[in-house]
C-alpha cells in the first residue's frame, strides 16, 4: 500500500482491493476481520457511491458485498450466460415456494404445489447454488428444510427477500400464465401475511 495513502483513503483502497480479489461475496464482518478489525462500513458506502453508474458496480446482496456488471450491460455477457441450464416449470415453482416460505420442508413444498416433488427437482436447485439445506424442522422425523442463498439474491438482483415481488407485480410483468396465477398467486399472498426475513431463511440446526 502506498505511503501516501493514509487514514480513511487507505482503508477505502484496502476494502476495494479485498473485494476485487475475493472469490466469493464477503460480509462487512469478514472484510473487517481480513483488514485487522477496521470498521469498514463507511468505506463500503463510499465505494458503492463511487462505482454507481459505472460499468461495474459494488452491490450488497444478502448482507454480502461484491462487484458485478452494471445491469444495463448484462447483454455483453449473454454468450456466457446462454449455457446456464434453463429451469423446468416444476423447478421454477419449487424455487418460488422456497423463496416465499423459507425455511420449508419437502412435504410443505408438496402441500403447496399439490403434487409430489421429484428428488431431482430439488437437486437441480441445490446444484445451481440458489437453494441450500437450512437444517431440520424440530418435529417428529426432523425433516430437512430448505432456504434460498446469497447467490439467489445476487442472480435476481435482490438486496434481501423483502424485495421479492408481490402478486400484482408478477401479473403486471406478464410473468404468470392462467395456470400459474392460481398457484403462485396463493403462494405469494400467503407469504405476504408475514414479512420475509432480510436474510435467506435462518437455519434450524
Amino acid at each position: 500500500m502506498s505511503e501516501a495513502a493514509t487514514g480513511e483513503d487507505a482503508l477505502v483502497r484496502a476494502v476495494e482491493a479485498t473485494l476485487f480479489a475475493a472469490e466469493q461475496p464477503m460480509s462487512a464482518e469478514a472484510i473487517s476481520s481480513h483488514l485487522g478489525g477496521a470498521d469498514v462500513r463507511d468505506a463500503l458506502r463510499q465505494l458503492a457511491t463511487h462505482y454507481q453508474g459505472r460499468g461495474i458496480e459494488l452491490v450488497e446482496r444478502g448482507k454480502r458485498w461484491h462487484f458485478q456488471t452494471a445491469p444495463d450491460l448484462a447483454h455483453l455477457l449473454r454468450r456466457e450466460r446462454e449455457q446456464v441450464r434453463r429451469l423446468s416449470r416444476a423447478a421454477t415453482e419449487v424455487l418460488a415456494i422456497v423463496a416465499y416460505h423459507e425455511p420449508v420442508s419437502r412435504a410443505e413444498i408438496e402441500s403447496i404445489r399439490g403434487v409430489q416433488t421429484a428428488k431431482g427437482t430439488l437437486d437441480v436447485l441445490l446444484e445451481t447454488g440458489w437453494v441450500r439445506v437450512a437444517g431440520r424442522r424440530e418435529v417428529p422425523g426432523r425433516p430437512v428444510v430448505y432456504a434460498t442463498t446469497g447467490e439467489f439474491l445476487a442472480h435476481f438482483g435482490l438486496a434481501s427477500r423483502r424485495e421479492l415481488p408481490g402478486i400484482e407485480e408478477l401479473r403486471a410483468a406478464g410473468l404468470l400464465d392462467p395456470v400459474e396465477d392460481a398457484l403462485i398467486g396463493a403462494m405469494v399472498e400467503d407469504a405476504r401475511e408475514g414479512e420475509p426475513d432480510a436474510e435467506p431463511g435462518a437455519a434450524t440446526d
